[in-house]
């Protein structure tokens, strides 16, 4: 299956400091606007319990997972606390006339 440019949402649905949902076919990703109003993107389940990271908190440049307060580096998907020790997937993030893109 080739890599393509999937619309994800427009710019204003996520708020400078915060992650959304986004689900596309049978996957679920989470979408970051960072402190600095970076885009990002990774799987959108913590690895430690499945549990998913739209209902965490972004912390500058990383999302505390709601359940156990793992973190992860938004911008690697490096785990960074426990319970969290798996890397999270990361996606290439594009913002085009207002919208964010993700390539999956």
């Amino acid at each position: 299956m080739s890599e393509q440019w999937i619309e994800a949402c427009g710019v204003e649905e996520v708020e400078v400091e915060d992650v959304m949902r986004f689900d596309y076919g049978d996957r679920t990703f989470a979408i970051y606007r960072t402190d600095r109003g970076d885009w990002f993107a990774s799987d959108g389940f913590c690895t430690h319990q499945n549990v998913h990271l739209a209902d965490g908190l972004v912390i500058g440049t990383q999302i505390e997972c709601p359940k156990h307060n793992g973190r992860f580096d938004i911008p690697s998907g490096a785990a960074k606390r426990r319970p969290a020790c798996v890397d999270l997937q990361t996606y290439s993030v594009k913002v085009a006339e207002g919208k964010v893109y993700i390539l999956v």
